[in-house]
Formats: C-alpha cells, structure tokens, sequence
C-alpha cells in the first residue's frame, strides 16, 4: 500500500478499528515519511527522538488560531484545553506542570494503594452478577474515574453524572473528528467548566486537602490564571480516567486472545508490572500525538520547519520490529520493555504512575476474584484513533 492511501485509510472508521496493518504500511516506506504539509514518524528511535526535542513544541493557541482560525479555538473544548498544560509550551508548560505535579510524586500515588484496591474490590461485586455484564460500564470506567474524581475533591455525589460528560469531552483531542462528535464535546465542555467554577468557589470557602484546593490557592496567588486553572483540572478529569480506562479494557481483551498469559497472570500476580507495560506496548491507550518545529531542524533525513506538522504515531513506534523483537507478539517477558505510550520528554503524562498502578491492582484482582472471567458477546470499540479503547466489552464472571 502507498504511504497516501495508508495515511488516508487510517483515518476511515474502517482503519481506525485496527490500525496496526497501516502502521506496518507506512514504515515500510521508511521512519519518517512527508505527506504534504504532514510529516509521519513511524520508527521508535524517531519518535523518541521527536518528542524528547525541546524544540519540538505542541500547538499552543496562538499556533492553532493561525492554522485553524479563530473560530476553532473559541469552541469550548478547545478553548477549555487551549490553556492547560497540554497546549502550552516553555515557559508557562513548566510554571503549569510544577504546579499540578505535586500530587503525582511517587510518595503520594504510593499513598493512593489502599484506596484503589477497595475501591477496585467494590467495583469487582458488581461484576458478580450470575450473567453477563459490561467490564467497561462497570469497572473499567468507574474505577479510574473514581479515583481521579477522589484527587480533585468531586463529591461522590457528582461523580455518576461526571462519567457520560468526561466520556465526550474525550472527543475534544481526536484526529478527524465527526461534526457529531466535535459538537458532543463542545457541549460536555460547556457542562465541565460551569461545574468546575463551582467546585473551585466551593473549595475557595473551605479549603481540603485535594488537588481542586491546592490549585484554586495557586490561581488566588496568581500563580495561575483563572483559565490555566479551569483548564489543567478538566486535562486532570480527561487524562486521568480515559488513558487508565483504555489501559483496562484494552488489557482485558489481550488477555482473552492469550489464554495461557491470561493463566501465567492469574498463577503469578507479581508478574502484573511487565503484564502492564506488554498492554501499554500491544495495544496503547494513546496512539497518536503531534509538534511542530520551533525553528528549521532536520528530522530523520526530512528538513522540517514549523509550516510542517510532526506527527508521532505512537502506536507504531511500540510496534518498530527495529526496536522490539516479534513486535507484533505479545510477550510480556519482553525485555527492556519502554513503551512511548506516555509519550517522553516535557510532555511526559503526568499521570502515568497512577495508571500503573491502578492497572497493576486491577488485572490480578479481576483474574484471581473470578477464576472462569470470560467474554460473553461481541466487544465494541469507539470509532477513535488517539484515545483507543472500547466502548464495551461484555463479559462473564461467573
């Protein structure tokens, strides 16, 4: 397959359900491919090397209103995101990430275990149903969600009404989005940022300890704008459940094509650390990211400048045969597993400790909690290539 019609295919609903044969198709033609004003970084090398360039910058609102139009940043899921640390550069990036960094050291998401198992083993009941449920609607999603909900302060009185909102707010960082789509994140947007100016007023009379209050404190101290503060805490809401959610479900369904892993996994629970980076490699729940060039650089062999943009396929980078032996084969004996599915450098997720360590809870409680775990009917995938993950994934525990 030519490298345009691989591109192209890639951004059909048809290629995005598997997109894995496409990658493989575009590195065929090399690690760094031009498409027009597009440059495609399949190889890891590359793609490490891109991400991990400090001259390599995201598309903050001035660069996107120049590309876009001013009518593009003024939606409001662009606008709400446009001001967080995922859409801005050095200086305010950093000023942004140390803020916001405090509650993801190792000592606190440590501090968090307790938590997330009784909170996984509460969830995990509701799967002991006697008949098939729905391991997305009732673990997979509430599990992160709750945790990330109990990290900014959301009562869990609000929390039932967060998850379809968080779910099309996650629309808003999609390549190619449908009209449907953009217009369900815009409205959810809309629905987070009124919500959350509450939540803030809220803590700003009585102040606990969350990541809300902490937060608010910075922005009345004016280390923050009022934007940057509304923006970088519905990033915390989006960030902090879909990745982890992804991470779940995608994980589950490996572990359901790999019987004799799946036995391994449930036989062995300390082997979870090296299950989880195998699923985060395998099949990322972030496959896609971009920069653009601060300055005329050469990636690969391609001159670039910041008329082009770069886009990273994470994706196929976990899959370069170059760097991970029989990589299309799960193996999570692997050696010197480092998946990019975090990303690297400045923009390096923020979270991904906490991912890790909710999914190294919840894959040995659900194998060993229910011995004869099975699915039960077909799984759907959301129609998504930058967040990848199901929409539902019927199972049987019983």
């Amino acid at each position: 397959m030519d490298p345009v019609s691989a591109a192209s295919h890639l951004m059909t609903a048809q290629g995005r359900q598997d997109p894995y044969p496409l990658y493989a198709a575009l590195r065929a033609h090399g690690p760094v491919l031009r498409l027009g004003s597009q440059l495609i970084v399949t190889s890891y090398e590359q793609a490490s090397a891109v991400l991990r360039d400090p001259r390599m910058l995201v598309a903050d609102r001035d660069m996107l209103r120049r590309q876009l139009g001013p009518a593009y940043t003024a939606r409001p899921s662009q606008a709400l995101l446009t001001d967080s640390v995922l859409n801005t550069n050095p200086p305010d990036h950093r000023r942004m990430r140390q803020l916001v960094s405090g509650a993801f050291t190792p000592r606190r998401v440590a501090g968090l275990r307790a938590a997330i198992e009784a909170q996984a083993a509460r969830l995990a009941d509701r799967l002991d149903s006697g008949g098939p449920v729905d391991l997305m609607e009732e673990f997979a999603v509430p599990l992160p969600l709750a945790v990330i909900c109990e990290l900014l302060g959301v009562p869990e009185s609000d929390r039932g009404w967060f998850r379809p909102v968080a779910v099309d707010f996650a629309g808003a960082v999609e390549y190619a989005a449908t009209a449907e789509t953009a217009t369900r994140a815009d409205r959810a947007a809309s629905e987070l940022r009124d919500y959350l100016i509450g939540l803030v007023a809220d803590r700003r009379r009585a102040p606990t300890d969350d990541l809300t209050s902490q937060l608010a404190a910075a922005a009345a101290g004016s280390a923050l704008s009022g934007a940057e503060l509304l923006g970088n805490l519905a990033l915390l809401l989006l960030a902090g459940h879909e990745t982890t959610t992804n991470l779940i479900g995608n994980g589950m369904a490996v572990l359901f094509d790999h019987p004799a892993a799946m036995a391994r996994l449930r036989a062995a629970p300390d082997l979870a650390p090296a299950y989880v980076e195998e699923f985060l490699r395998f099949d990322a729940p972030v496959q896609v990211t971009s920069r653009l060039p601060a300055e005329p650089m050469t990636v690969g062999d391609t001159e670039v400048d910041g008329r082009v943009e770069v886009t990273v396929l994470l994706g196929a980078a976990n899959h370069d045969p170059d760097r991970f032996a029989a990589a299309d084969t799960f193996d999570p004996a692997r050696p010197d597993n480092a998946p990019l599915s975090f990303g690297a450098g400045a923009h390096f997720c923020l979270g991904a400790a906490l991912a890790r360590l909710e999914a190294r809870i919840a894959f040995p409680l659900l194998l060993n909690r229910f011995p004869r775990l099975r699915p039960d009917g077909l799984p759907v995938r959301r129609d998504r290539l930058v967040l990848r993950g199901y929409a539902h994934l019927p199972v049987c525990a019983s």
